[in-house]
């Protein structure tokens, strides 16, 4: 068994449940201080959190750029009687690694450390910069991670040129998917004001799920946009409704709701806002709205970096991936708006987040592989 897979499971075994990061972070310090690497705590608080574990390393001092993004935080695992083993005892069974984090994505930063290592050791005098931008603050708020990270980085002038992160782009086997890009992610968080009253005298009340009804049925029939060559449709979605006053015989006065779009680059959240406000207007609402933006769509457009990652991935397993923006948000969201082109490179994100997260651990020493590589062919001298 090999040292990155060791590595792994070293990881796993701390559970590091957002934000905590329970010293994960120290493992890889460690190890790249170690192979000549300059390290820097970017440790932030958010008012009214828990503080948030961040690092930023670097090998070099000139440009371009490379830089392997990630994070150490995890989900948590959720009712243990639905795994069939200790989440943070990451065990191997018959070729499988189990374990929360496993897939998203502890092995991968073990294979980039590792594969970094390997490669200044190789190469002491590489070209430009090789940099690490570590986070424990994605799985959950991702406010005083990454973002918090970036927005110092770059109010200092540091740029990053490339950006491999390590996040589960796979679908089935290492390799077959790449991620050159993610949709956009706005929330909105909606009061309906009417007025309470009796459900004998409607006409006395104004019951703002009767007001409210018709509106959701608008936003639900309203078609955003058919996609594009590099995104697919983008979508609605209601997570959160709420009214009453727990007697049957009362109207509310209220309603709440919380919804959410993941959107392509055909819309801007100043766009989508001023769709759900006309609708709302339209109906005459009483109402109060907030707004969260996670993320703007991103997307990289071919160049070196994608030119770079397909041909590592076809050297290291033989597979030609699919480039594809699929999925949620990233920290990639973060990065991108700086100048980089961000690419996400990792094994299968089939059992991410569930109950008995796994992946098949020969694709540890893989991922490693594909690291090097792509190192190799950005900055090596030959």
């Amino acid at each position: 068994m090999s040292d990155t897979v060791e590595f792994a499971r070293e990881l796993i075994r701390r559970a590091s449940v957002t934000p905590d990061d329970k010293g994960c972070q120290v493992l890889m310090t460690d190890r790249l201080r170690t192979a000549g690497f300059n390290i820097e705590d970017m440790n932030f608080t958010e008012p009214g959190y828990d503080p948030v574990a961040n690092f930023f390393a670097t090998h070099g001092t000139e440009g371009p750029v490379l830089c392997f993004a990630g994070h150490t935080d995890v989900v948590p695992p959720g009712p243990l009687e639905n795994w069939d083993r200790d989440p943070y005892d990451p065990i191997i069974e018959d070729g499988v690694l189990y374990g929360r984090g496993s897939a998203d994505m502890k092995a991968a930063l073990a294979a980039m450390v590792n594969a970094a290592a390997d490669f200044v050791t190789a190469n002491p005098d590489h070209k430009g910069t090789l940099a690490f931008l570590i986070t424990s603050d994605e799985e959950g708020r991702a406010r005083a991670g990454t973002k918090m990270c970036m927005e110092e980085l770059t109010k200092r002038g540091q740029k990053i040129d490339w950006c491999i992160i390590g996040e589960p782009s796979s679908t089935t086997v290492l390799g077959d998917t790449v991620k050159v890009g993610r949709r956009g992610s706005l929330s909105g968080m909606l009061t309906v004001h009417g007025v309470q009253g009796h459900v004998a005298y409607p006409h006395l009340a104004e019951n703002p799920i009767e007001t409210f009804a018709p509106v959701l049925t608008e936003i639900y029939a309203a078609k955003l946009d058919d996609g594009n060559a590099y995104f697919p449709p983008s979508s609605f979605q209601v997570v959160q409704l709420e009214s009453g006053t727990g007697f049957p015989n009362v109207t509310p006065g209220s309603l709440y709701t919380r919804f959410n779009f993941r959107y392509s680059t055909e819309w801007t959240y100043l766009q989508l806002q001023e769709h759900i406000v006309t609708i709302l207007d339209k109906h005459k609402l009483k109402y109060t709205l907030d707004w969260h933006l996670s993320g703007e769509p991103f997307l990289t457009e071919g160049g070196e970096l994608i030119d770079t990652v397909i041909a590592a991935v076809e050297a290291s397993t033989g597979i030609t991936p699919e480039l594809s923006t699929s999925g949620g948000t990233s920290d990639g969201r973060f990065i991108a708006p700086a100048g980089a082109q961000v690419v996400e490179l990792g094994v299968s994100n089939a059992t991410i987040h569930k109950p008995n997260e796994c992946m098949q651990v020969d694709e540890i020493d893989g991922m490693e592989r594909c690291y090097r590589d792509i190192m190799q062919r950005l900055l090596g001298n030959t």
